[in-house]
């Protein structure tokens, strides 16, 4: 589809698309309006090839510059040597993009000519430029050698539809009748969705809604949009929710888009309470119900809930679904309910045999399941196997006597999470495998591209017991030294920000905390260092919304605040909201775009005590609401977030130092915290993360 020769002084000729060029240099953008001049787009139905010979200024050299900037926005033969070539050929062709890269070059080289980041241009801001530039000629119908008959009369450009879709490339380039064919009429397709398609092509916007994306991908798709049907996809993944999960996998199933339909089940799964009160839910093929059932990774906070929901399926339509009652029932797993939850499905199934012309035996082979079977067995246990591990690392098990304390090196993670009977819950822990050099606590964790950073920490009580180690996992049973931070640090947390680590604050020495900050780069394996405005240790940390976050702690006299600061490496510290309760030595952690915050202790006169009061934060209107306190003390324990659950792992009581091995979950869409089972070693000052494992770990 090139239509353009250009002819350097030398004879070196290059062939190109006239539209690209036009977009970048003022000087082709004026020969091809004499072109097209008395006519709005070429009638002959072809391409059309013409040419332009340069005068003796421009070369070789620097006509093959301008080329690929304008094709990639970038010019790989910039040096000393070529810039004067380079900077003439961009004058005479009136490119004043090329012509600013030239000017703001600084030389400090010999033979390189590296760019500055002011006259830097990126890959994505070059070709948004160019899209403009395009759209403009378009609007000024310039270059337009197609029609695409819709609702109405539309002049394109063939170069841009066969570079946005497969379908219009091989029909413009693999001798079809159309590449001949001024006027092309697609009568099949929806004008309204390739409309849509054909404006993302010129501007690289695609604007989508669940009201449209299912037609516009389904246009896509068939057209062969690759990357607009990519973003269709992103956007169904990204964008799931109850009202739309099982509309997108219906649609994954019937495009056989294998990825999306695991997505759209394992979320339907996970959310299969919120999913079952939905009318789309009630449209549902018995079998797909049946599916869903008996999938050990069905989610629910008791079985109650399934059964509840085959019920609300067959009173939609009682007469058609009672026939279906009996196999659909098998997917409920009777046994692992209370008496009392019994008591209802009794009272139900004798209302709903009171529909049926016939008899319907359904309470009997519930009660036979009920009473008889065992309900330990892994047949009737729900085992949810997560994609993401929730792991813990390292951490102490207190005792009276302090040189009887064993901190540990130990990582475990949860391989599945097991609903019991009623309430009962517990995880599977696994061992994953040791910290290297020594155990540790109060130590920092984070994961940054699927790898396992651990940092700093305690290895005792002593002064000098305290790390300024750090290493990293690449989930290969290996790891690997880093850089030492510059400060030791305990009792502090690591958080990935822009794909940085920063180790924030921190005790330094026994009863001295610090107001230095670290990040580390991994390009140059270095820690650089940005302060606090305050010394603080003990807090809260989250990123959220390209922010980092940073709530209570203790400051330099111990005191716990309630403070919520948002941190910026540069600008420093921007206080927010002050917390409802103050607080250090507990958890936050980011869930569906708010900051929840729970554990630790408070001060109380000249004494700490339990802090059990929660609270969340909202960092669109600044502002805190309380939500359920928890059930026992979580002091110094570990947290993160898991399947959109908030996780409190371990930690001690104050008021006794007694420990709690318990693990509890905070469920925002039951509003309560359910028990998830002990952890399997340390205790306290632990950390936790969530971590990609591959296959081999979780078998």
């Amino acid at each position: 589809l090139t239509d353009l020769t250009l002819t350097a002084e030398d004879g070196s000729s290059f062939s190109v698309h006239s539209l690209i060029l036009a977009a970048v240099s003022a000087f082709i953008l004026d020969k091809l309006k004499e072109k097209n001049m008395g006519h709005s787009y070429n009638t002959q139905g072809k391409v059309t090839t013409w040419s332009v010979h340069m005068d003796n200024e421009v070369d070789k050299i620097g006509l093959q510059a301008v080329i690929e900037f304008a094709y990639s926005g970038d010019v790989s033969i910039l040096n000393r040597h070529t810039l004067t070539q380079i900077k003439t050929a961009a004058k005479v062709l009136e490119v004043p993009r090329l012509l600013d890269l030239c000017n703001n070059i600084n030389a400090t080289k010999e033979d390189q000519c590296p760019k500055t980041e002011q006259g830097k241009i990126s890959t994505e801001v070059h070709l948004k430029n160019t899209l403009r530039s395009i759209e403009r000629l378009l609007e000024d119908k310039v270059g337009c050698d197609v029609i695409l008959e819709l609702d109405g009369i539309s002049f394109l450009h063939r170069i841009i539809l066969a570079a946005s879709s497969d379908y219009f490339r091989g029909m413009f380039t693999c001798g079809m009748r159309e590449s001949h064919q001024a006027c092309i009429a697609l009568p099949f397709v929806p004008a309204c969705e390739l409309e849509a398609l054909i404006g993302w092509s010129y501007s690289g916007t695609l604007h989508l809604s669940w009201d449209c994306v299912f037609e516009i991908t389904c246009t896509a798709l068939q057209l062969q949009f690759q990357p607009a049907s990519l973003l269709c996809l992103k956007f169904m993944r990204e964008e799931m929710e109850i009202n739309s999960c099982l509309d997108v996998e219906s649609f994954a199933e019937a495009y056989g888009l294998s990825e999306l339909l695991e997505e759209a089940n394992d979320f339907i799964l996970r959310n299969f309470r919120e999913v079952s009160a939905t009318a789309k839910f009630q449209d549902l093929p018995a079998q797909k119900l049946l599916d869903l059932l008996r999938c050990d990774g069905l989610c629910v906070p008791s079985e109650l809930t399934v059964f509840r929901a085959v019920i609300s399926w067959i009173q939609a339509d009682p007469e058609e679904r009672l026939a279906h009652a009996a196999v659909l029932m098998s997917g409920v797993r009777f046994p692992l309910m209370t008496f009392r939850e019994f008591r209802e499905v009794r009272a139900i199934n004798l209302r709903m045999e009171c529909f049926a012309d016939k008899e319907v035996e359904l309470y009997g082979s519930a009660l036979k399941e009920f009473g008889f079977s065992l309900p330990k067995s892994d047949e009737y246990c729900r085992i949810r196997r997560p994609k993401d591990v929730l792991c813990v690392v390292g951490g102490d098990q207190l005792d009276p006597d302090v040189g009887k304390r064993i901190p540990s090196q130990d990582i475990w993670f949860a391989n599945s999470l097991r609903n019991g009977t009623g309430l009962v819950k517990e995880i599977e822990w696994r061992r994953l495998g040791e910290i290297p050099d020594k155990p540790k606590f109060r130590h920092g964790v984070a994961v940054m591209n699927g790898r396992l950073f651990v940092a700093g920490g305690c290895y005792f009580y002593a002064k000098n017991n305290i790390m300024t180690s750090a290493y990293y996992n690449p989930v290969t049973n290996t790891w690997k030294r880093l850089a030492d931070m510059q400060e030791p640090r305990s009792n502090f947390s690591l958080v990935v920000h822009e794909e940085r680590l920063y180790a924030i604050g921190g005790d330094k020495e026994i009863d001295a905390n610090t107001d230095s900050v670290e990040m580390y780069k991994p390009d140059s394996n270095s820690w650089l260092v940005h302060p606090l405005d305050q010394a603080l240790s003990g807090y809260g940390v989250s990123a959220l919304n390209g922010g980092i976050f940073i709530s209570g702690g203790f400051n330099c006299k111990y005191v716990c605040l309630v403070s919520m600061v948002l941190y910026h490496p540069e600008r420093g510290s921007v206080y927010l909201a002050d917390m409802s309760f103050d607080r250090a030595q507990h958890c936050m952690e980011a869930l569906r775009g708010r900051l929840y915050v729970a554990g630790g202790v408070c001060n109380l006169r000249k004494f700490y005590t339990n802090q059990l009061a929660c609270e969340v934060y909202d960092p669109v209107t600044d502002s805190w609401a309380d939500f359920s306190s928890l059930p026992v003390p979580h002091v110094g324990s570990a947290s993160a977030v898991l399947e959109e659950k908030l996780y409190v792992l371990g930690g001690y009581c104050q008021d006794d130092y007694s420990e709690s091995g318990l693990v509890h979950r905070f469920d925002p869409g039951l509003q309560r915290w359910e028990t998830m089972g002990k952890l399997p070693g340390a205790v306290t000052d632990i950390k936790a993360c969530l971590l990609h494992l591959p296959q081999q770990f979780r078998h």
